[in-house]
């Protein structure tokens, strides 16, 4: 019998997390959305991240679905 796993999506970022680099996951009307990139800003529900080429994106904190810290890009 193959065991079966559940993947467990879990939001382990929090505003003291400002500066790192994160992966947010959201949910929109056309599924989900995932980025990469530096928390710059987490104010009135709004994240804000700036990708590597500069973009900024903004995540509403109540589409989140997943999200955590990662570490430095690979060069």
């Amino acid at each position: 019998m193959t065991p079966r796993f559940a993947a467990r999506l879990t939001v382990a970022i929090a505003p003291s997390d400002i500066g790192e680099r994160v992966t947010v996951r959201r949910a929109d009307a056309d599924g989900f959305r995932d980025t990469v990139g530096t928390l710059e800003a987490w104010s009135d529900g709004v994240l804000t991240i700036r990708k590597r080429d500069g973009t900024l994106v903004e995540v509403l904190e109540k589409s989140l679905v997943a999200a955590r810290v990662v570490g430095a890009p690979r060069r």
